[in-house]
């Protein structure tokens, strides 16, 4: 969303803080009756002391000592700890660390996690983030007053478990900055403290609860991100810029491909992870610096639906496993997108069209039926914009010409969302503020938290004292955002974000003023894309592990680069076996750790142990009484994929409140558009010799799911959609061409007809 290039504002970049200070290195010691941490600012010149009481079996106590130290000054009171606990032992140095993790109890002790080796993956316009490399766990209380249960057989199962979790793959985290939260949101987020910790995408917010309600600040932990980051420095014509790439993976629902799907009643999606593209310009620091960012979104689809996994079936059934006939949960996730993201939503369904056996096609018809009937209620700036396309209908189709739609939905919806743009100028530069404009920077302050307000964007104007504020004069933020999802929200997903993440660039880069306007379309084969097609992969094969148990399927990139396609195809095969043997085998164990890591289970002694309960389904069928091959015949899909509508371009179904089809059709107002249909011409692939009828909607209000086998007329008949086809009418002939000629524009024609460029 743009502001007049004529009116500048600023308002200050504020680094999390509390109290002006933050710590970043710890020493652990520890007596008979307490354990001692020492934490020190960056600077050496805070130390703080904190105090863990080890004489308690089962309570958690823990103490700041409210005194900020010289470092002389806490070797004295080191000093003096040591002199006063000889009798016991004394003092005892255990480890150098870098944050708390933690705490969490079982069935005995509570247990300490805590950082003891970091390394440096990137930085944030100064701002460090860190990966753990190395994690330690010590139990709180001393040996003398541990309980029996601590030496239980369940306590150390659930040790193993909590050690399933692998704090040095893909965790990061920053002392300076929010990491947790988009650059716009830190930009424009006055939250600090505990209530940061909060967010969906703080996978240790449970740990450290407790040591948050009794210290009420965040000291002294370290909020654990679980995702991806990656971060590299490119050159374009002479000039670099840096790009960072970073997702984020909620805590909420979260869990392995088969045990989490689709929505929870709470509306939390499994799989869902929020993805950003931050590019600043590469300048010394301490000079002014453009900075752009753009959020996308991924999810599973967000209604009630499972799979059973089975050692002797690699494809399980699909099951809608619970009927929501008002979409209420499926209403709560849009309501939470809308909420963290604000408005257009823009949906990118990159599910199958049509399949032999019914599996992704069942979730594409009530997807359609819950955005159509969701949309029935919401006022037209607020209504969905459903995009499908069935990226795997056409094997033969080229991968470029693949990326070339998909590009084009992604153009539509950054048109639509826009992308932060701002110019941040550090304070102590009074020469550049003062061309701005001859205000100081505090009063030009309240002028841009109107403007923004007005965007929905909320900006703090506190400046930071400690590391140097920046003045930040916004140019455009996001409002809205692309959700892109397939049936895992993995493979075909990431194909989907890639395109959008290209798109992007290059109208970051032109926003830079890296590049002009006649050039600001990337080449897919440039190396520039060639590079940011490797991080994504990079990046798809990271979420697919950590969500799937394999790496990504890359078929589309493998063909970009020109890879040998025996060679991918033996790839494929490989990766498929390891995710189907990991899923069937290894997840159940894998969400039981994580169930116990993110406090979904918290193990009672004389209650179940979590290995005892039934397999963690967000929807287990058999409870209920519901017949999985009833379920699954309810669904009987017989409405063509061919629909014919009048000649409206994608950007127009993006932006239009009500996409209308014909008098006559199905339903009237689901901002449905089915970019697939848009995609296949009359002339078939060789092998696609069967029926293509798939459903592109849903049926109106008045007709149940139960009761899909209506008939439909053939465009002549005044109706918009046409009969299902056979084999012998998949070709367009002469007669249909000319209708479809008198009917449609040439543009509309010529891309159904033969394939030529999507909007050129």
């Amino acid at each position: 969303m743009e502001i007049d290039s004529k009116e500048r504002h600023e308002t200050n970049l504020q680094p999390p803080k509390e109290n002006n200070f933050y710590l970043q290195k710890f020493r652990l010691y520890e007596t008979r009756s307490n354990f001692y941490m020492i934490g020190w600012d960056n600077s050496r010149t805070i130390w703080k002391v904190l105090k863990i009481d080890r004489s308690e079996s089962t309570e958690l106590l823990i103490h700041e000592d409210p005194t900020i130290y010289s470092e002389r000054e806490y070797l004295d009171l080191l000093s003096r700890i040591h002199e006063g606990n000889k009798p016991t032992g004394g003092l005892k140095f255990v480890c150098l660390c870098y944050g708390i993790i933690g705490f969490i109890k079982f069935l005995g002790a509570h247990y300490l996690l805590v950082i003891t080796e970091r390394r440096e993956i990137g930085k944030i316009r100064g701002h460090v983030v860190y990966a753990i490399t190395e994690s330690e766990m010590f139990p709180v209380p001393n040996s003398t007053v541990l309980s029996k249960m601590t030496y239980s057989k369940d306590e150390n199962r659930y040790l193993k478990l909590l050690r399933k979790m692998d704090l040095t793959k893909d965790y990061f985290f920053s002392y300076s900055y929010h990491i947790m939260l988009s650059f716009q949101k830190n930009l424009s987020n006055s939250k600090s403290g505990v209530a940061i910790y909060e967010t969906m995408f703080v996978w240790n917010e449970f740990l450290t609860r407790e040591i948050h309600n009794q210290l009420q600040n965040t000291k002294w932990t370290v909020a654990l991100v679980y995702g991806f980051f990656k971060q590299a420095t490119f050159k374009i014509s002479s000039q670099d810029f840096i790009l960072t790439l970073i997702a984020r993976r909620s805590r909420h629902y979260a869990g392995t491909r088969y045990l989490k799907r689709g929505v929870n009643e709470k509306g939390r999606v499994a799989n869902d992870v929020e993805t950003e593209q931050i590019v600043f310009e590469d300048v010394p620091e301490g000079s002014p610096f453009g900075a752009t960012s753009v959020v996308q979104n991924r999810g599973s689809i967000p209604l009630f639906w499972s799979q059973e996994t089975s050692l002797l079936n690699v494809k399980p059934d699909i099951i809608l496993s619970r009927r929501d006939f008002k979409f209420e949960a499926t209403k709560l996730h849009f309501e939470d997108l809308a909420q963290r993201y604000g408005n257009p939503i823009i949906i990118l369904n990159l599910i199958k069209t049509f399949e032999k056996r019914p599996r992704e096609m069942i979730l594409r018809a009530e997807f359609a039926n819950a955005i159509e009937f969701l949309n029935k209620d919401l006022p037209e700036d607020e209504r969905l914009r459903f995009l499908h396309w069935d990226i795997n209908k056409r094997p033969r189709i080229k991968a470029k010409m693949a990326l070339l739609r998909l590009g084009d939905v992604a153009a539509n919806a950054l048109e639509l969302t826009g992308f932060l743009h701002c110019q941040l100028i550090p304070t102590s530069r009074t020469e550049e503020l003062q061309k701005l404009s001859p205000t100081s920077c505090d009063d030009r302050g309240d002028h841009v938290k109107e403007d923004l307000d007005e965007m929905d964007v909320e900006m703090d104007n506190e400046c930071d004292k400690l590391r140097g504020a920046y003045c930040v004069k916004v140019s455009s933020v996001q409002n809205g955002v692309l959700r892109t999802n397939c049936v895992d929200c993995l493979d075909r997903t990431n194909v989907g974000q890639y395109a959008y993440g290209l798109v992007a660039l290059s109208h970051q880069l032109h926003a830079l003023g890296f590049v002009d306007i006649d050039n600001i379309n990337i080449d897919s084969h440039s190396p520039l894309a060639q590079e940011l097609m490797q991080i994504y992969e990079e990046m798809g094969d990271t979420l697919a592990l950590q969500y799937g148990g394999s790496a990504a399927h890359n078929k589309i990139f493998s063909e970009m680069r020109g890879q040998w396609k025996a060679a991918t195809r033996s790839q494929e095969i490989i990766r498929s076996v390891q995710r189907y043997y990991r899923n069937a085998c290894m997840d159940p164990a894998k969400q039981d750790a994580i169930n116990v890591f993110l406090g979904h289970f918290q193990p009672q002694e004389g209650g179940p142990a979590l290995w005892e309960l039934n397999a963690d389904q967000h929807y287990d069928v058999r409870k209920h009484g519901s017949n999985p091959t009833a379920e699954r015949s309810r669904f009987n899909p017989s409405l063509s994929s061919r629909q014919l509508f009048h000649d409206i371009q994608l950007d127009q179904c993006l932006r239009s409140s009500s996409f209308k089809f014909e008098e006559g059709a199905l339903f009237d107002s689901s901002n449905f558009l089915d970019v697939d249909w848009l995609s296949s011409s009359g002339n078939s692939c060789e092998e696609e010799t069967y029926d293509r009828s798939s459903i592109i909607g849903s049926p109106s209000r008045g007709m149940s799911s139960d009761s899909m086998t209506t008939n439909v007329s053939a465009p002549d008949s005044g109706t918009s959609l046409k009969k299902v086809q056979t084999p012998g009418e998949i070709s367009v002939d002469a007669k249909v061409s000319k209708q479809m000629h008198r009917q449609y524009s040439e543009k509309f024609v010529r891309w159904v007809t033969e394939e030529d460029g999507f909007f050129d």
